[in-house]
């Protein structure tokens, strides 16, 4: 066996069900067995993809383990030379894989690494490359050094801003969104630490892969991550689970440091998360008292690009779900340039766009591509299933 995919589940049926077809592209040709995990879901989600994906195998929890102990319960039931970590809330390009493959054939002494992860805009997140948070690193971030030096190799090694987007490099953490490793590794360094129910178990694991004489690597191939499409990043809970991660990290990795150091760390960690319970109560008290209803600016105009066979179907999800919408039906061949035209014409307006993809009309490698081009704020990524009659989007999921 050489590929096992572990997927971490929790109530986002339908974005797992696009993961799971995107991979399903991309595993052609590989021998590969796919692990879905899910942590007590309350939206159906076995129920719905079981039937849906008989060839992945489903292992439904009757409680929330937390995204370390769900991984590492597949993990220790794998096959494969090479352990594959994905999010739910990802869409793998069909190329993806196969490079993943080649370069830890061809590079020995490679733990793991990590891809270029692109947000719904086609912006490559920062996140694809990042620096362990040493007390120093983390300091340069959390007092703006890294925001205000973006390629800095001193102020900006959070993220590791000074090295090419385009070539392979060394990197330190790699993202738990996509996280390609060497069983052999795993079996060296230990699993993932159960320790963190959510957030920097994938900077611990880097770490001792690094202790462990291992590389980290990132790799110039692209999949979409919607970066926590799962979690209510507005919530206190999410703001509590995010810097208690934090905490277990620094006394895990930095326990014997001078207490110089640890006091001034320590207090930016809490100002940080004070900082951030205090926005999410104004948030939430906003939201109670009206103030952050949407405005007609904020309402997606949709775009479909679909075959002409699709037509009537997106046009009678339109008018069900009373989408301001307009439909384009391209050759199979012109995406590169309906995209171009479509951001030339709508890219920069007071509005929010939409474009819609057909996903059996275009590769999820070439719908990607072609949105990393030209990222524009106001133009978004959606996909449709011509099967499910359905679009997903970063923010909705619009079917019959």
């Amino acid at each position: 066996m050489k590929l096992s995919v572990v997927i971490v589940n929790y109530n986002v049926k339908y974005y797992l069900q696009q993961c799971l077809e995107s991979l399903q592209r991309a595993l052609k040709g590989v021998e590969a067995e796919v692990f879905v995990v899910d942590n007590h879901s309350h939206d159906g989600s076995v129920a719905y993809l079981r039937s849906r994906f008989p060839d992945v195998h489903f292992i439904a929890s009757a409680h929330n383990l937390g995204f370390a102990c769900g991984n590492n319960i597949a993990i220790r039931q794998s096959k494969g030379e090479y352990v594959l970590l994905l999010n739910p809330d990802t869409v793998v390009g069909e190329e993806v894989i196969h490079s993943s493959i080649d370069f830890m054939d061809s590079h020995l002494t490679a733990g793991g690494h990590g891809v270029q992860m692109l947000t719904h805009l086609g912006e490559r997140a920062l996140e694809s490359r990042r620096g362990l948070p040493s007390p120093v690193v983390s300091f340069y971030k959390m007092i703006g050094l890294c925001k205000h030096f973006p390629q800095s190799n001193r102020f900006a090694h959070y993220y590791m801003g000074s090295l090419s987007w385009d070539v392979p490099g060394k990197i330190e953490v790699i993202s738990g969104a996509y996280c390609f490793l060497r069983k052999s590794a795993l079996d060296k360094i230990g699993l993932l630490d159960e320790d963190f129910f959510m957030y920097g178990e994938d900077v611990d694991l880097s770490y001792r892969l690094l202790k462990g004489g291992f590389e980290n690597w990132y790799l110039p191939v692209r999949i979409l991550h919607y970066k926590g499409e799962s979690t209510q990043k507005s919530s206190f809970r999410y703001v509590h689970v995010f810097y208690d991660a934090m905490f277990i990290f620094f006394r895990k990795h930095y326990r014997g440091m001078n207490a110089l150091w640890r006091l001034p760390i320590k207090t930016a960690i809490y100002m940080k998360a004070m900082g951030a319970l205090i926005g999410t109560t104004l948030l939430a008290t906003r939201k109670k008292l009206g103030f952050c209803n949407s405005d007609a600016a904020s309402i997606p105009h949709y775009i479909f690009a679909i075959s002409e066979e699709a037509v009537q179907h997106c046009q009678q999800l339109a008018t069900n779900n009373a989408l301001k919408a307009e439909f384009r039906t391209p050759g199979k061949y012109d995406l590169e340039n309906l995209h171009t035209a479509l951001i030339q014409q709508y890219g920069g307006k007071n509005k929010t766009y939409c474009i819609v993809y057909d996903t059996d009309l275009f590769s999820f490698q070439d719908i990607l591509n072609v949105f990393s081009l030209q990222p524009i704020q106001n133009i978004h990524i959606g996909f449709y299933y011509r099967k499910e009659n359905r679009v997903i989007t970063m923010t909705e999921v619009i079917g019959d």
